[in-house]
C-alpha cells in the first residue's frame, strides 16, 4: 500500500466527517439460535462508480448484439477477435446472455466461483440525469418523483441511527469513507450530520498519532456566548476525531493483508478496508470511490478499439474486487462481507460524436461476496426503446436501486421491516421495499424467525430501567424494574461529551430528576449497574 503522510490541517478543518457520539454503536450481537447465524460482524462495502458508468460497454447484451453494434459502431466491444467480449455464462437463457467487457477477467473469475450477481437495468422512477441531483437522490433514498424520505439526510445515516440506536458509546465510527474529500450525504442522520469517518488521503497506521499532535491544547475558558458554543462544538468534534482516529490506527496496525493487490487507487482503498476489517474495527459500512466514469469523450482511445478510459476504469474495478475477495477469504473473513457497486445513472444507448457516451438512465449493479448467490437478475435491456425520438434512452427500470439495498439491510444485516420503511419507502407507489425484496441475491437470506430473534434482542427487552416521559421537558422519571436502591448514571450530550456524572437514592425503585438547565436536544443516559451499563437515548424539547 502506498503510505502517505497525514495532511497537516486542523482536525476540524480537514476532510474528516465525524460520527456523533450518541450515534456510536457497537454491532448488533447475539448468540446463534437454532439455525440462525451470528450476524454481529457483518459488514457492507459500497463501491461508488462516480460519474455514471456505461452499462452497455460493461455488460454487452449478446441477444441484441446487432442492435447494440448499430448504435455504437465506433465504440462497441467486438464479438470476435483478440478483444472480443467474455461470455459470462453460456448456460443462461438467451435473454440473459451477457458478454463482459474483455478487461473484466476478475469479474469472470469471481462469477465462476459463484460470488458475483449481476443486476440488470437498475435505476429509479423518473430518472434525473444531473450528476449532483441524481447522486443526492441515490444517497437520500429518494427518486425522481419524491423526496419524502428527506432531502438533507442519507438513507445509510437513518438506518444506522435506528438499527444501532441502543448500542452506543463506542470509540469507533459506524462507517468509514475513503476515496473522496467530501463526507457523503448518505451518512447524514436525522439527529446529526456526518455519521462516518473520512480517512481519504491519510496513512491509517499513524492516523491517531499525527492527528493528536495537530491542534494543541483546547482552550480552558469558553465564553458564554454564540461564539463560545461554536468553540465548544469545535473542541468536541476535534476530541471525537482523535477518539475515532485512535480506533482506525489501532485496527489498521492490528490487521493484515494476505493477498496481492494491483497498484491502483481503488485497490489501495479496498486494501485498507480489508486490513481494517482484519484488525477488528467495529464499523459496519465502508464506502470507497472510483471516479472518471463521465465518459463524454475518449471512452475508447480510437475508433474500433475497445481499450481506453472506460476500459482502464473497469480494469481497476475488476482486479481490485478480485484481490479484495481473495484477501478476505485467506483470512476467513469472507462470510461476513457483502459488497456492491452503484452509479448515479447510466449512459445513452447510442454513442456520441466524440467516441463517448452521454447521460442515460439505467445502469447495472454488481453484488459480490461469499454470502452472495451468483447469477444474473433481470434480462438484457430492450434496445429498441432507444430511438431518436427519446434521445436514445433505455428507460425501462427492472430494479429500483432500493430493492437491492433493502434486501441486504434485512436479509443480510437483519433489520426489521419498520426500520427498512423508515430508511426508505417507495412513495411513488406507496409500497414498502420489504415487499419488493430480491431473495435471489443471497445464498442464505435470514429467515423470518431469525429476523424476529435479531430484532427482539436488538430492542433490549431485558432492560432494567424505564425512563419517561421521552421526549421530556424538564423532569425525567427513572424507574428500576428490579427495585434498585440507587441510581448511578452518566449523562452525555449529542457530541458524546460527559456533562453530568451523578447518583440518586431511589424510593420504591423510582426517582424524578429535574434537568431544567439542559438545552433542547438529544442526550444519552448511561446507567451503571454493577459492572454493566444500560444505555437510554432521551430528547429534551
Amino acid at each position: 500500500m502506498k503510505r502517505r503522510n497525514f495532511i497537516k490541517l486542523s482536525a476540524t478543518a480537514s476532510v474528516i466527517g465525524l460520527t456523533p457520539f450518541e450515534l456510536q454503536a457497537a454491532l448488533k450481537s447475539f448468540m446463534p439460535f437454532e439455525d440462525c447465524p451470528n450476524i454481529s460482524n457483518r459488514k457492507l462495502v459500497l463501491i461508488n462508480l462516480a460519474g455514471a458508468n456505461d452499462g452497455l460497454n460493461t455488460i454487452i447484451p449478446i441477444s441484441e448484439y446487432s442492435t447494440y453494434a448499430n448504435l455504437r459502431p465506433d465504440i462497441k466491444v467486438p464479438e470476435n477477435g483478440a478483444n472480443k467480449y467474455i461470455t459470462l455464462d453460456d448456460t443462461l437463457p438467451s435473454n440473459q446472455q451477457i458478454g463482459l467487457n474483455p478487461i473484466l477477467t476478475g469479474f469472470k473469475s469471481i462469477y465462476d466461483k459463484g460470488l458475483l450477481r449481476v443486476m440488470q437495468s437498475v435505476g429509479y422512477p423518473s430518472q434525473n440525469k444531473s450528476h449532483f441531483k441524481s447522486t443526492d437522490l441515490y444517497l437520500t433514498g429518494n427518486d425522481g418523483n419524491s423526496v419524502l424520505n428527506g432531502a438533507e439526510t442519507g438513507w445509510i445515516g437513518r438506518f444506522m441511527e435506528l438499527y444501532y440506536s441502543d448500542l452506543l458509546l463506542e470509540t469507533f465510527p459506524l462507517a468509514v469513507e475513503i476515496g473522496s474529500n467530501k463526507t457523503s450525504l448518505g451518512f447524514h442522520g436525522e439527529q446529526a450530520h456526518g455519521m462516518s469517518l473520512n480517512i481519504t488521503g491519510q496513512d491509517p497506521s499513524g492516523f491517531y498519532n499525527v492527528l493528536n499532535g495537530l491542534g494543541g491544547a483546547p482552550p480552558t475558558n469558553i465564553p458564554n456566548s454564540d461564539y463560545g458554543k461554536q468553540l465548544e462544538f469545535i473542541n468536541n468534534t476535534d476530541a471525537l476525531s482523535n477518539t475515532y482516529a485512535q480506533a482506525i490506527s489501532s485496527a489498521f496496525n492490528n490487521g493484515q493483508n494476505d493477498a496481492s493487490y494491483p497498484d491502483t487507487d481503488l485497490s489501495n482503498q479496498l486494501k485498507t478496508v480489508a486490513r481494517l476489517i482484519s484488525g477488528d474495527l467495529g464499523s459496519k459500512i465502508y464506502m470507497v470511490r472510483i471516479s472518471g466514469f463521465d465518459t463524454h469523450n475518449a471512452q475508447v482511445q480510437s475508433s474500433g478499439d475497445v481499450l481506453g478510459k472506460h476500459s482502464n476504469l473497469l480494469d481497476q474495478l475488476s482486479s481490485g474486487v478480485e484481490a479484495f475477495l481473495n484477501d478476505l477469504k485467506s483470512q476467513n473473513l469472507a462470510d461476513d462481507v457483502v459488497g456492491l457497486t452503484f452509479s448515479e445513472f447510466g449512459r445513452k444507448a447510442a454513442q456520441n460524436g466524440n467516441l463517448g457516451t452521454d447521460h442515460g438512465e439505467i445502469a447495472p449493479m454488481f453484488v459480490f461476496g461469499n454470502p452472495v448467490a451468483g447469477g444474473v437478475s433481470g434480462t438484457n435491456p430492450d434496445l429498441t426503446e432507444a430511438t431518436s425520438s427519446n434521445n436514445f434512452q433505455i428507460q425501462t427500470v427492472q430494479y429500483d436501486y432500493r430493492q437491492t439495498f433493502g434486501t441486504l439491510l434485512q436479509d443480510f444485516l437483519g433489520a426489521d421491516s419498520a426500520i427498512i420503511d423508515a430508511t426508505f419507502f417507495n412513495h411513488s407507489t406507496n409500497n414498502s421495499f420489504t415487499n419488493l425484496k430480491l431473495p435471489e441475491i443471497l445464498s442464505a437470506p435470514l429467515s423470518s424467525a431469525c429476523l424476529t430473534l435479531t430484532n427482539k434482542l436488538a430492542i433490549k427487552d431485558d432492560k432494567k430501567w424505564l425512563l419517561y416521559p421521552n421526549p421530556f421537558n424538564n423532569v425525567i422519571n427513572f424507574v428500576s424494574v428490579e427495585k434498585a436502591p440507587v441510581l448511578a448514571y452518566n449523562l452525555y450530550n449529542s457530541s458524546g461529551v460527559l456533562i453530568i456524572s451523578n447518583s440518586a437514592d431511589l424510593i420504591d425503585g423510582a426517582v424524578s430528576i429535574n434537568f431544567k438547565n439542559l438545552s433542547k436536544g438529544v442526550y444519552i443516559f448511561e446507567i451503571k449497574i454493577n459492572e454493566k451499563r444500560e444505555i437510554h437515548k432521551a430528547i429534551k424539547v
